[in-house]
């Protein structure tokens, strides 16, 4: 019995997994703050980039 409770506290591969979920929910909310607080100007800067690009071609990419 005592070497069960042993090996029990010295496995330490379930904190890694939880070490890893922890790390990848914090991105998943940096991800989200970022794209919530920059996402108009991001918008704006990629329909300026698809005009130009449509511009150049002399076709209307957006379909309109």
């Amino acid at each position: 019995m005592t070497k069960f409770v042993s090996r029990f506290v010295k496995d330490e591969s379930g904190a890694t997994a939880i070490e890893y979920g922890l790390i990848a929910a914090l991105m998943a909310v940096a991800i989200i703050t970022c794209l919530t607080a920059f996402g108009p100007q991001m918008k704006e800067a990629f329909e300026g980039i698809g005009d130009s690009m449509g511009n150049a071609s002399g076709n209307d990419i957006t379909g309109g």
